[in-house]
């Protein structure tokens, strides 16, 4: 099959490396892979290297801009149209917000055979703006109808999606988002090498986060219940894994409650990294306020880590209440203090979350369970055009 990929960035992030792991997939499979893409512009890293060695063809559109920008945007729809006129491919398969719109609506103007889109957060709830919110609701609203599947990271935004009215039961099929299982079940580097590197003594409780320091994240719920976890538990030590436009204010919060010394703030870290980091922790928690489902939780279990995650979107989807992890109503701060304390104290609990998880993760999320899935959905949506 020829197939093209469109998504607005190529950031480090989960919707990006589900998109590269799919094209990886594809390409090994010895299908003909586009993949199209703005600038990876932000603070958040690139993957455009690990994109343009792998052997498929990747093309940047400078005009593509994740902000709504009018003119920009009308370049990048023009464009869109054109190359995909150019390579004639049977399946166009758009990712996140806003390539999602513009590429689908580029591709059912160039006669694309099959349009598939898949959701791995809902832009209708992205903002805190309410208007922001209800303009993405109407443009997947009036953009469903020319999509041919839905694709979901989880039954959760399928759920959502329908009750708002975008789309139709029949559209839509849930892929889990794949990953390499083998660097976080055999990590390049051993737990001790890694936790010795960063200051981590045998005797040290690592709760650990993998997220951007950005809005929506829930890293003030972790700043609120720091003072009380970390009296009670003088082993205990905070490792974030990430970097972004809060970190110095995150820093001014620890140093004013004097707590400072005990958060390990790793910045901004290579894919590769993330697998031995993981391996150093004891628990992943994931306090985030949205979330299509987040790679950190498949991830940590994988490394054989209990989480903690509030109930949202696809969490409850990656993470069994009470046999991996604990699922948290969503934002009780209190729940999440007992939670992570309830882990603190109870190594056995901890290893025998951890093993659970690894089962559930190793057969739900692995890369190759997700390439033949898509690769059903294609032949699948051709066969009945």
């Amino acid at each position: 099959m020829k197939i093209v990929h469109i998504i607005t960035r190529l950031i480090i992030g989960g919707a990006q490396e589900n998109t590269l792991l799919s094209c990886e997939g594809q390409h090994d499979l010895g299908h003909e892979v586009s993949l199209i893409t703005g600038p990876p512009l932000g603070p958040e890293g690139s993957l455009m290297e690990r994109a343009t060695s792998y052997g498929y063809r990747v093309e940047v559109i400078d005009d593509m801009r994740r902000a709504i920008l009018p003119h920009k945007d009308a370049r990048t729809y023009r464009t869109l149209v054109r190359r995909i006129r150019d390579i004639k491919p049977d399946v166009v398969h758009t990712h996140s917000s806003k390539a999602g719109i513009i590429g689908r609506w580029a591709a059912h103007q160039a006669g694309a055979r099959a349009v598939i889109h898949t959701i791995h957060g809902l832009a209708f709830t992205a903002s805190t703006s309410a208007v922001i919110n209800n303009i993405y609701k109407l443009l997947e609203w009036m953009t469903a109808p020319i999509s041919d599947r839905i694709v979901c990271v989880a039954d959760a935004m399928t759920e959502q999606s329908l009750d708002a009215g975008i789309g139709s039961p029949d559209q839509y099929v849930t892929v889990y988002s794949g990953m390499h299982t083998k660097p976080f079940l055999h990590p390049a580097r051993s737990r001790c090498e890694v936790r010795k590197d960063l200051g981590i003594s045998d005797e040290h409780v690592v709760v650990g986060t993998i997220a951007r320091l950005f809005e929506l994240k829930g890293h003030e719920d972790l700043l609120q219940i720091a003072p009380n976890l970390c009296a009670r538990f003088p082993s205990l030590r905070w490792l974030w894994v990430g970097d972004g436009l809060l970190r110095p204010e995150f820093e001014r919060q620890m140093h004013a409650m004097g707590l400072r010394d005990r958060f390990i703030l790793t910045g901004m870290v290579p894919p590769t990294k993330v697998p031995e980091l993981t391996g150093a922790m004891d628990i992943l928690v994931h306090p985030s306020r949205r979330e299509g489902l987040a790679r950190a939780l498949p991830q940590a279990a994988l490394a054989g880590k209990p989480a903690v995650t509030y109930d949202i979107d696809g969490a409850k989807e990656a993470v069994i209440d009470r046999k991996t992890g604990f699922v948290l109503q969503p934002f009780d701060v209190d729940a999440l203090s007992r939670s992570l304390a309830t882990l603190v104290e109870n190594p056995t609990m901890r290893q025998t979350m951890g093993q659970a998880g690894r089962e559930l993760a190793l057969a739900r999320f692995d890369t190759r369970v997700m390439v033949q899935a898509l690769e059903k959905v294609y032949r699948d949506t051709l066969k009945v055009k």
